[in-house]
């Protein structure tokens, strides 16, 4: 069976369910009452089921008629986000994207992966906030976000698209001659009764950490709290305590700082990064152009190098 539905019906069908009439429907829709009544037919019979119960005093929707209703608004809004997001590049407005991500994704790897998009779109900012990976696939399901890069796996009754991203894993650093420095793997509880150099508050990595921490029946003992990687490092070297940190940060520091890494052995230290959206298809332009380059640009990993 062939649909021809257009966007004319779609209009008028939303008119005459919001208005619970096809006459005042009709009128909504600057359209002649034979018109209308015509076009509603040939939805139905395009479709093979009833739209519209037709009472005395107006219709009622039918359960394929609010199915039909709710694709309806679909439909027409991505049409006019569509029309909105061409009609600012037209005018020469910028555009923007919010991406939400943890503290890895933020630090670590986005700003590498931002800059050919950022020097080929001129015109489109990019919006970051950092999140835990829990609380960016809500944020991104109810549309708080465009895009998230989130490290824990997505669950499926979210209904969100997901692209891989990256891998990484977090490590246990040590100054140079600390005795945890002989070992090769550790279990993260096992590093709990050493002073740690921490993320400042509100970190989602700091997060996470607190958490496995609590889980272990533990509290990290924090002596300073610091905004970035490298100075957590360079803390950890002169011996003020130990840090957990991404690999890939971690072997870069290593190159200049007397410091050892320690492989975590816990279930959660793999990152397997992933992008999320609601749909890639119904993404805004500028939402979907980044994350095109975003999967042509991947940073690479250190377990790319090792392989």
């Amino acid at each position: 069976m062939s649909m021809r539905i257009d966007l004319t019906d779609l209009r008028l069908f939303l008119h005459v369910a919001e208005a619970a009439n096809i006459t005042q429907g009709a009128s909504r829709a600057n359209m002649a009452l034979a018109s209308a009544s015509e076009r509603i037919r040939g939805m139905e019979h395009a479709l093979g089921v009833p739209l519209l119960a037709r009472k005395r005093r107006g219709v009622h929707l039918t359960p394929a008629g609010c199915a039909l209703v709710h694709h309806a608004r679909i439909v027409l809004q991505q049409l006019e986000q569509m029309r909105d997001d061409l009609d600012q590049f037209a005018r020469g407005l910028r555009g923007h994207v919010r991406v939400l991500a943890n503290t890895v994704a933020m630090v670590e790897f986005l700003p590498t992966a931002l800059v050919p998009f950022l020097a080929a779109h001129p015109n489109i900012d990019v919006d970051l906030e950092e999140r835990q990976s829990r609380e960016i696939v809500p944020a991104i399901a109810e549309g708080h976000g465009e895009i998230g890069i989130v490290a824990d796996p997505v669950d499926p009754a979210e209904q969100l698209e997901t692209l891989p991203f990256m891998e990484d894993r977090l490590v246990l650093i040590v100054p140079g001659r600390h005795p945890l420095g002989k070992r090769s793997e550790i279990a993260f509880r096992e590093s709990l009764d050493n002073d740690f150099v921490g993320l400042v508050v509100g970190s989602a990595l700091q997060e996470t950490l607190n958490h496995h921490a609590a889980r272990a029946g533990r509290q990290l003992r924090l002596r300073v709290r610091l905004n970035g990687f490298v100075p957590i490092a360079r803390m950890v070297e002169s011996g003020v305590g130990v840090a957990v940190m991404p690999e890939t940060t971690a072997r870069r520091c290593q190159q200049s700082m007397a410091i050892k890494i320690i492989a975590l052995t816990d279930a959660w230290a793999p990152r397997h990064f992933q992008i999320c959206v609601r749909s890639f298809k119904t993404l805004p332009a500028p939402a979907q152009w980044l994350v095109e380059c975003l999967a042509r640009n991947l940073p690479t990993s250190p377990h790319a190098r090792e392989t």
